[in-house]
């Protein structure tokens, strides 16, 4: 992977830690994981970002799905510990008709279990992603992300996802230093740690989490110019989400680049 990363210009990069649909993980190969870190030291790769599968649920109704989640989510920071640095970001979760205090009560309930049965503090910072809050989506309004963050003994932060942050109706295209503002007083920017870079399909506030490539949406191109530009932002990690290939990814880190005025 960190040979693909560096092939198209990125010196970041988001990886799944097993099938987005869920199932048992690879091994580790720790003469792989010995020479990523050569590698990546060596080409000044940042911070490696894992996603959890899609199907973690948290906060589900059913005990059987709470229990895949917890059960995943510990085996991957375990396999974490192999990377020190890197983040593990998830969904976190809906509360399917529980009623979302239900849902915030079940995630930070895991991620206590998880924390006290690991027995060690983590190597991995776990990141909350903002959500476009469909259906009964936790974590489309910053306060929500705050209340799992508040009732968690282990350190948290979170990742914002342009689109999901633009399906739920922040502004960012018009009002990206009043979005910044709110973040900060409900949950602080210290806890901002990556960004999740990508164009909406969709109007604001349709709740709907619908991914287009950079300048093909209705975030659009000058609106993302100024997040990834942004003093707050710019030293921030910025991830691709976008409906891309390989060829369309690296296209898109150039275009970045050339936003920011560095060099491809």
């Amino acid at each position: 992977m960190g040979q693909t990363a560096v092939s198209i210009g990125a010196n970041v990069f988001q990886f799944f830690t097993r099938n987005p649909r869920g199932g048992a993980a690879k091994p580790l190969d720790m003469l792989d994981v010995g020479e990523f870190e050569s590698y990546a030291a060596e080409r000044g790769i940042g911070p490696i970002l894992a996603h959890a599968p899609y199907t973690l649920n948290a906060a589900g109704a059913e005990s059987r799905v709470r229990e895949f989640a917890e059960a995943t989510m510990f085996d991957d920071l375990k396999r974490l510990e192999a990377t020190p640095g890197a983040m593990y970001n998830f969904h976190p979760g809906s509360h399917v008709g529980q009623g979302i205090e239900a849902g915030i009560t079940l995630i930070a309930d895991m991620l206590n279990r998880i924390a006290g049965n690991l027995g060690f503090a983590p190597a991995t910072t776990v990141l909350l992603e903002t959500m476009a809050g469909k259906g009964s989506e936790v974590g489309g309004r910053f306060e929500e992300l705050k209340a799992i963050v508040d009732c968690v003994e282990m350190p948290l932060g979170v990742c914002l996802d342009t689109c999901h942050v633009w399906d739920g109706g922040f502004d960012i295209a018009n009002d990206l230093d009043g979005v910044l503002e709110e973040f900060d007083s409900v949950v602080g920017l210290e806890r901002l740690k990556a960004v999740h870079l990508n164009d909406s399909l969709n109007p604001l506030g349709s709740r709907k989490d619908r991914h287009a490539k950079l300048g093909k949406g209705r975030i659009g191109l000058e609106a993302l110019s100024r997040i990834v530009n942004h003093p707050l932002l710019r030293d921030l990690p910025f991830y691709l989400e976008t409906p891309c290939d390989l060829q369309g990814y690296k296209e898109e880190i150039a275009l970045v680049r050339s936003l920011r005025g560095e060099n491809p």
